[in-house]
């Protein structure tokens, strides 16, 4: 189902579904109280939302950002910790006896050109490791996504005669590199901060009116994998090809053979993605290089679709190696980078979060969800070995008013995240709710877990 499709679907679904939402969650007065404190942090958080967004940093190089945000974390009041994964941070707020909950708010920009438009616009520049210079733009709404980190963290600090617990603030790195949660946790991070029991994260979409949120049960985001595939041949001189093993070649065979590993090995109703993203093999025209590389990108929910693929790519590539003639010393080698699990919202866990935002944002404010698509979010790794930890993921509107209603009656879509002219719509608005609707399933779980 088309994404296009698959929104109409959900409107539709969500109109229905909106009428049978019972109210639950916070007790009213602690609930006004946080619909307060976020608002009345919007002018503030709004102002970091723009200095972010003007100044965007990549991957793991998050230096200025990881500072401003461990700054006004311990001003709060929080125990701090930097340099997790680089410039990765997590912040604690001990309050008494009660479950771990840990918030996580991904911080990295993108290698994008920026042509949104706003007075603010990201113009950087910087040095990639290969040497060559990128522009850099927060094209995936990052930069709010550390602003509400910030408005939740005042919200929770202020609230904590209300509840019981331990709550970890998390600032994650390299998020776009599908590597930023798993470097955390392999550096220590649970060395300093205790292990929950339940982890929340949120991202921001341009296809909801900035004001509203949506958490959707089942299947949201698919697990990822990078890889790099290497081949090596024997370089020669270009014209005598005969005496060499050429890797451009043997490259370009293998494109066109991972064509069909989805297609005839995946059954047809399990979604599976297998994207080559880079062939780096050569340099000039009258040289046949020594080796090569091709940059792969799979996509997938269930695990034994994702070994296909795997088994796949490696019996597709072993073949065309020795069908070329490369010797056992020289066979391909595969690299695994950057890995994440599905992002899935449990069932009962999503309709009682449901139920808690229709209490304290009102059934108009809460939309039904997008449908299930095959881009990825690696904060579930956080959680991967922490034995019976949920994970809920939450949607964010950072849309126009008349997103929707455009949509339903054109069909046409704003620019989505990772587009150069992507943009956040009221960022202010958009920033304050998402602290509202986090503030309050946080207080939620924290009150459920004391209560059991």
């Amino acid at each position: 189902m088309s994404l296009i499709n698959g929104l109409r679907s959900s409107l539709l679904a969500g109109a229905v579904m909106a009428c049978g939402l019972a109210q639950a969650g916070i007790p009213a007065s602690l609930s006004e109280k946080v619909g307060k404190l976020a608002a009345d942090q919007q002018p503030e958080l709004e102002k970091v939302f723009r200095q972010l967004h003007a100044n965007p940093e990549l991957a793991f190089d998050l230096h200025d950002t990881s500072a401003l945000v461990a700054k006004r974390l311990k001003k709060l009041g929080y125990r701090v910790h930097t340099g997790i994964a680089e410039t990765g941070l997590a912040a604690v707020l001990k309050n008494g006896d009660g479950p771990v909950i840990m918030f996580r708010s991904d911080m990295d920009a993108l290698p994008v050109k920026e042509e949104s438009g706003l007075s603010y616009a990201s113009k950087k520049q910087v040095e990639l490791d290969d040497g060559s210079t990128s522009y850099v733009s927060h094209a995936c709404g990052h930069d709010s996504h550390t602003a509400w980190l910030l408005g939740i963290a005042k919200v929770m600090m202020e609230t904590r005669d209300a509840w019981s617990g331990t709550l970890v603030l998390v600032g994650q790195p390299a998020e776009e590199l599908i590597a930023g949660a798993q470097a955390m946790v392999d550096d220590g991070l649970y060395d300093k901060v205790p292990k929950p029991s339940l982890l929340i994260s949120a991202h921001v979409y341009p296809v909801w009116p900035a004001g509203t949120v949506a958490v959707k049960a089942g299947r949201r985001m698919a697990g990822s994998d990078q890889l790099d595939v290497h081949l090596t041949g024997i370089g020669g001189h270009g014209s005598r090809p005969e005496g060499t093993i050429d890797p451009v070649v043997m490259g370009a065979r293998a494109v066109m053979a991972y064509q069909t590993i989805v297609s005839r090995n995946i059954p047809a109703q399990d979604p599976a993605v297998l994207t080559v993203g880079a062939m780096q093999v050569g340099e000039t025209h009258n040289v046949i290089p020594e080796t090569g590389t091709l940059k792969l990108n799979l996509r997938w929910f269930d695990k034994g679709v994702r070994q296909t693929m795997l088994d796949a790519i490696d019996r597709e590539t072993r073949g065309i190696a020795v069908a070329a003639g490369v010797p056992k010393e020289r066979e391909p080698t595969i690299t695994m980078l950057g890995y994440a699990e599905p992002v899935i919202n449990e069932p009962a866990l999503a309709e009682k979060a449901n139920a808690t935002l229709v209490g304290a944002l009102g059934k108009k404010r809460i939309m039904p969800g997008i449908p299930p698509v095959m881009g990825s979010e690696d904060f579930p790794m956080l959680v991967a070995g922490i034995d019976d930890a949920e994970t809920l993921f939450v949607e964010v509107g950072g849309g126009a008013p008349d997103v929707m209603k455009k949509y339903m009656s054109t069909g046409e879509l704003p620019p989505l995240n990772h587009n150069p002219k992507f943009r956040i719509e009221n960022p202010g608005l958009a920033i304050t709710t998402a602290v509202q609707a986090n503030s309050t399933l946080l207080l939620d779980a924290f009150l459920a877990g004391g209560a059991e």
